[in-house]
């Protein structure tokens, strides 16, 4: 156990995601190898369009209904009336090139099986594609303040870091609006803590956790802007505005022009091949600018 110095904020991670296909379901696991591009296997493929630009659940939101369960050597993708997806986790089947945002990279296509699964299923013509392991997409770096943060398929930055006390707010906001509350599925986060104050993420210089031997160290980045993917329920890809309105009555975040967010983009400073596991403790300052 490594030892956390005496801190402004004190707690402990409290569950850990991770999204294998990007805008699909999450898993929520015990453990996750720290890599420099975030959870292992985090957005490490993603469903492109017939010109080989990305899809998500702003424009599909039954892409929530797809549900991934990581195995040994394999993916395996369920959804509603559809047989199992088994995609193999160390195969592709030929080179591709794919856009995701403003980024133009290489990646490897899964094969017509997996195209006509996701086609089937999404009702358009539709790839599974794999990331590049030998590209290098780095996360914007006026927010990083010049640090090459690599990511995979991630909207930009390797990790997104929130709290219980942050979601316990909101719904706390929904109930007293007669609104039914939501789960921390609806802001697929990576690492969420426990033991802090709502939106102390917001605040934090850095995220130090004890790894056992190692201490592990998350650096918040930038707020995280929020598109209108937590207004899609995750267990029936039906969409309602209330998320989206009960936030902005109090997540205008003057950082980024007044947009509504929730949670911290993070990016790795130290830890790389370390392990991080429900139940490690947390440490971090207060940032003061």
């Amino acid at each position: 156990m490594t030892y956390l110095p005496d801190s402004d904020l004190s707690g402990t991670i409290s569950r850990l995601f991770v999204y294998p296909v990007k805008s699909c379901a999450g898993i929520a696991v015990q453990e996750a190898l720290l890599t420099e591009t975030g959870l292992d296997l985090d957005r490490a493929w993603m469903v492109v369009d017939a010109e080989g630009v990305f899809l998500t659940q702003r424009t599909l939101p039954r892409m929530a209904l797809i549900r991934p369960e990581l195995k040994t050597s394999e993916l395996v993708l369920r959804a509603p009336g559809m047989l199992a997806l088994h995609v193999a986790v160390d195969a592709v089947e030929g080179p591709a090139t794919v856009t995701v945002w403003k980024d133009t990279v290489p990646a490897w296509d899964m094969g017509p099986l997996a195209a006509q699964w996701f086609s089937d299923f999404l009702e358009q013509p539709c790839r599974l594609v794999r990331f590049d392991p030998d590209c290098r997409r780095l996360s914007g770096m006026d927010w990083t303040q010049g640090v090459e943060a690599p990511n995979q398929f991630a909207d930009a930055f390797p990790l997104l870091v929130t709290s219980e006390a942050s979601l316990t707010e909101l719904n706390a906001r929904l109930a007293a609006a007669g609104q039914e509350g939501v789960g921390m599925e609806r802001f697929r986060p990576n690492v969420v803590l426990a033991g802090c104050g709502a939106h102390d993420e917001d605040r934090v210089d850095m995220v130090r956790v004890d790894a056992g031997e190692h201490e592990v160290h998350l650096q918040p980045v930038k707020p995280c802007s929020r598109c209108p993917i937590p207004n899609i329920d995750p267990a029936t890809a039906q969409s309602s505005p209330t998320v989206s309105d009960t936030l902005q009555t109090y997540r205008q975040d003057a950082r980024l022009g007044g947009a509504i967010t929730f949670g911290m983009n993070a990016i790795v400073r130290q830890g790389v091949g370390q392990v991080l596991r429900v139940g490690q403790r947390v440490a971090a300052d207060v940032r003061f600018e």
